[in-house]
């Protein structure tokens, strides 16, 4: 897993909890319903879509 800086991090996952909050499917299965949460779930998994460009 790559190192994010905090800022890249919060990035990151409020732009996924944003997607999921408007219905994208989410990348993995979970019961959890706050998209913050599943996108923290997806981002530990190594399954979010996303990738920093420095």
């Amino acid at each position: 897993m790559k190192k994010y800086t905090r800022y890249e991090l919060a990035r990151l996952l409020g732009a996924r909890a944003l997607q999921l909050s408007t219905g994208v499917i989410p990348q993995i299965k979970t019961k959890e319903i706050d998209p913050l949460k599943q996108a923290e779930l997806e981002f530990k998994k190594n399954k979010i879509p996303f990738d920093v460009v420095r």
